[in-house]
């Protein structure tokens, strides 16, 4: 079976999540005990605090979706290292579900739908008895790290689990791995979801107004993204700043939540990505609300897209990340250079971290079934910088083929830095402070694009979005004037 949204969405196999499972098992092999079996757990439906209404549509657990496609929740899976085969736990549901939550499944549709090998539900001993069926003795269990949250994804336990050898530790750098890098069915899903995000995208350009709110531009982005792409949930929660508010790196949270009234005038930043199947966006365009870049946002919008076309042709499979970030900055600080905001050596400013103070946060990160995918810190990463800007990024890694990351450079003037800057004697003796007063309050520029690595020349998936200056006004303008 596929999942689709309808005729008009991509259609997705189910063997693009057995492919997953049998590149799983054949990574292990050799490196896991003999008899080993990985188990799974996958997400478990919340309800709001102590009320029994869901707080959102349930999304599956991203290690657990990569490895099943599974959509339903408290669900385990197992899959046998030996052997690749694979077995789905869905759980036992009681009669009167089928009153309120709708028809109870048997056992062979779940089979049938996910091209698993076995299912059973999971009662009682039933996972335990399954996999022992299988030769077990040992089991390998996903205790997983979040470079970016901190945060730890602790280990599933069952009934009988202390019949077996238990390992922590084998699965998850390995299992992280493979999802860095991105099969063609993969590739397919993300190249997909990147398109609904620029088409969205491009009807917030075509429909923005001056006097509008910043919200009806994310209801607009969310609601064109689920009724013409078919996809219900958003990968993160959107940023749709205008004016100062473009300096608030992740605005659009409850302390800011996209409430500004838009004036003329006013440059936004819209920071905005739908997911399908569970495969994540992450777009971001700025462009001036009423379709005419002034001068100045002119002279930070191109500073911001020469440094995104300059990491673009120079991120090739052997280069480590980390040279990308200091690339972007080296022109962003050239550009202010040239036009009277900054003085002295590009090579002292990047030594003494100056081009933290405009672009604060990481030049980008990877990209699949998380937003801020795993794997950033494995593989060959050098440990996280304590330097500004540097210590922002989400990964240290060099490139490979098939690796999803997002290029994203950024040039804001948030008065905090700008302010700390102006008393640093490092930073200081940069900065043309009278020319820098008349950008103050104008917010930021970001660019980000969805692209995958490849040895031949990178994908741009968001490409058909309008990025120059140019094409932007050109763009709205005939948005504006239809006849034009």
């Amino acid at each position: 079976m596929s999942f689709d949204r309808g005729r008009h969405t991509l259609h997705i196999s189910a063997k693009l999540f057995a492919e997953n499972r049998k590149r799983l098992a054949t990574a292990l092999r050799g490196k896991a005990p003999a008899h080993s079996v990985v188990v799974l757990a996958g997400g478990i439906e919340k309800n709001r605090y102590n009320t029994d209404a869901e707080d959102l549509p349930f999304r599956q657990e991203s290690y657990f979706f990569w490895a099943f496609g599974v959509h339903e929740g408290d669900c385990y899976g197992a899959i046998d290292v030996d052997t690749g085969k694979s077995i789905l736990f869905p759980p036992k549901l009681a009669p009167d579900y089928a009153i309120w939550l709708g028809k109870i499944e048997p056992e062979s549709w779940f089979k049938n739908k996910y091209e698993v090998d076995e299912v059973h539900f999971h009662t009682g001993n039933s996972i335990t008895e399954s996999i022992q069926k299988l030769g077990a003795e040992s089991v390998l269990l996903l205790r997983a790290y979040n470079e970016d949250s901190s945060n730890w994804l602790e280990p599933p336990t069952f009934p009988g689990i202390e019949k077996f050898k238990t390992d922590t530790k084998l699965l998850y750098p390995e299992f992280a791995e493979l999802r860095v890098i991105k099969t063609d069915a993969e590739l397919e899903v993300l190249r997909y979801a990147t398109k609904i995000a620029t088409d969205a995208h491009k009807e917030v350009m075509r429909k923005i107004e001056p006097e509008m709110y910043e919200y009806q531009m994310e209801s607009l982005f969310r609601h064109i993204s689920y009724y013409t792409g078919g996809c219900r949930h958003l990968a993160y929660t959107c940023i749709a700043a205008t004016g100062e508010n473009g300096a608030i790196l992740h605005y659009g949270h409850a302390n800011a939540p996209n409430a500004k009234l838009i004036r003329d005038g006013d440059m936004c930043l819209f920071d905005m990505g739908p997911e399908y199947n569970c495969y994540a966006s992450d777009v971001t365009c700025s462009f001036p609300c009423n379709g005419k870049f002034s001068d100045k946002q002119k002279i930070v919008y191109n500073a911001v897209l020469a440094a995104t076309n300059a990491v673009f042709e120079a991120a090739k499979p052997g280069v480590r990340w980390t040279d990308m970030h200091i690339l972007a900055e080296r022109v962003i600080l050239t550009h202010l250079k040239k036009d009277g905001l900054l003085t002295g050596e590009i090579d002292e400013m990047v030594e003494k971290r100056l081009g933290a103070v405009f672009m604060p946060h990481g030049l980008g990160h990877f990209i699949g079934l998380d937003v801020h995918d795993v794997g950033g810190y494995l593989g060959d990463a050098i440990p996280r910088s304590q330097y500004p800007g540097l210590k922002s990024l989400r990964t240290t890694r060099t490139l490979k083929e098939r690796m999803c990351i997002t290029i994203e450079p950024g040039c804001y003037f948030i008065d905090t830095l700008l302010d700390r800057a102006l008393v640093d004697e490092n930073l200081k003796p940069f900065i043309n402070a009278e020319a820098l007063k008349a950008y103050r309050g104008i917010g930021g520029v970001r660019i980000e694009d969805d692209v995958v690595i490849w040895e031949k020349g990178n994908e741009n998936m968001s490409h058909t979005l309008p990025r120059t200056t140019e094409e932007i006004e050109s763009f709205m303008h005939k948005a504006r004037n239809p006849g034009a």
